[in-house]
């Protein structure tokens, strides 16, 4: 192995990395949420720290890579969407850290019932799937995985359209859980994101692996 195969795959490492803490970052601040854990949300939190130390490396190992190699074809495809793609996972983690805040900064859980009215955990588990996807698409190079990704999101985002009405129809029931309300509507509006982010994520695997530029081809 050459010495750039050689950096190559340590970026391409560091990028898996990225997708696994991300990944665990969302799940832990779920599972903070809903059960409103304030402990295991001060650890998401704390692990922000760790989320952007990986995404200055990266950045630093891409900008190296390039001043070093001056990468053509697939090399330079792939290093372009490595950084798009840590964009976009440093983001997500962004989210994590946002639904901790709220578990750590308010004293009073979201009401189960509400929970349920608007399908969070099925939300949820969509885009865990979904997450699913992206990081076994990036590790076996799989275009197949990441489009399923696609139609996946179509899922989430009806789950946060629907959410606007099923929570203003709680409020009108019970105007006590105004506040929880809303901190949960920004939560599913969070994760409606976070879906979007992942999709982005499928888009630049898929660019980098087939160079198939997906978002121009789907504006047609």
């Amino acid at each position: 192995m050459d010495n750039a195969s050689y950096q190559r795959e340590i970026i391409n490492h560091a990028g898996l990395d990225m997708l696994n803490l991300s990944m665990s970052q969302l799940e832990k601040a779920k599972e903070a949420f809903l059960t409103h854990d304030s402990d295991l949300a001060e650890e998401v939190i704390n692990t922000e720290n760790r989320v952007n130390a990986l995404d200055i490396k990266i950045e630093k190992d891409c900008e190296k890579f390039i001043a070093l190699y001056n990468p053509v074809a697939i090399d330079l495809r792939f290093i372009m969407a490595i950084r798009k793609i840590n964009f976009d996972l440093e983001r997500i983690a962004d989210h994590a850290y946002g639904i901790s805040r709220y578990v750590v900064d308010v004293d009073k859980s979201i009401p189960k019932h509400l929970i349920k009215a608007v399908e969070f955990e099925k939300m949820y588990e969509t885009i865990s799937s979904m997450f699913d996807n992206i990081i076994e698409a990036f590790e076996n190079k799989n275009v197949k995985t990441a489009r399923k990704v696609f139609k996946k999101d179509k899922i989430v985002d009806v789950i946060n359209v629907n959410s606007f009405n099923i929570i203003e129809e709680e409020i009108k029931k019970d105007n006590t859980i105004i506040a929880e309300a809303l901190i949960l509507f920004s939560v599913v509006k969070k994760l409606e994101r976070v879906g979007d982010l992942i999709k982005n994520v499928a888009e630049e695997i898929i660019f980098y692996i087939d160079a198939e530029v997906v978002k121009h081809k789907r504006k047609k």
